[in-house]
């Protein structure tokens, strides 16, 4: 057994129908884990899952299509993920909103409490329904999947950015609260990545140049270079490692 096996894991990643929570699901899969793939639409979900059967085995995958706004739906997704896999060993918390691009003073109120509510809420909400069994078995990972906007000022992404900065927080904060119950609790923050997600910050030429220029790797990056970090935290590799953000960004915030 490795360091970075997840074999007899079951893991539930919300937002895994395509970009970084897609990778994370693949490579969790391919190290041997159970995955949960969800989405907002029921018919992506079926065919991510279909796909990773198809490529990592039959029972690998199976899709829990879930809106993070609704509580019920996050409980339904916990409540069908225990019946499928009969656990949550991990719990990845990658899906998250981002309506409006500007400054603060021109954001309306429900634009910025769906970011708030998506980005913080629901995760805390999503959380606390898998803990209780991670605490019955002294053993569980949760990765939330904030930004580095979380760690600098922006002038176009700011209710987006407070809303990451709070889930390393959240982390800090649940992993004091669970950490005598052996439950793991981190942040990765990735930087720039090249996603639908993202698109706005680097579809443009100029505005990707502007992004990458000072950053010394002097790239964007992808989603596959993400998800290493979660299978990390995810398998026995982690097992120590509580309350902290992992920072992969190529370098942008160093420079």
């Amino acid at each position: 057994m490795t360091l970075f096996d997840m074999k007899g894991k079951v893991a539930v990643i919300t937002g895994s129908t395509r970009g970084i929570g897609l990778a994370i699901a693949e490579r969790m899969a391919e190290h041997g884990a159970k995955v949960v793939i969800s989405s907002r639409k029921a018919d992506v979900c079926d065919q991510v899952a279909a796909d990773i059967n198809e490529k990592f085995g039959k029972g690998t995958a199976v899709a829990i299509a879930a809106n993070i706004s609704s509580k019920e739906n996050l409980q339904n997704l916990v409540d069908e993920s225990n019946r499928a896999f009969g656990r949550i060993d991990v719990l990845v918390c990658n899906a998250a909103s981002n309506p409006y691009y500007g400054p603060l003073a021109g954001i309306s109120d429900d634009q910025f409490r769906k970011i708030l509510d998506n980005n913080i809420v629901a995760n805390n909400w999503l959380i606390s329904m898998v803990v209780p069994q991670m605490i019955e078995r002294k053993d569980g990972s949760i990765i939330i999947v904030s930004s580095i906007g979380g760690l600098k000022g922006s002038t176009i992404l700011g209710a987006y950015a407070i809303s990451k900065a709070a889930d390393m927080q959240l982390a800090r904060n649940l992993a004091c609260e669970y950490g005598k119950h052996n439950i793991r609790v981190n942040c990765i923050a990735p930087g720039l990545i090249k996603t639908d997600f993202a698109k706005a910050l680097w579809d443009n030429p100029e505005n990707l140049k502007a992004s990458t220029s000072r950053s010394p790797l002097l790239r964007i990056g992808v989603p596959d270079e993400i998800a290493g970090a979660a299978v990390f935290l995810g398998s026995r590799a982690g097992d120590f490692m509580t309350g902290q953000t992992m920072v992969i960004d190529g370098g942008a915030t160093i420079s």
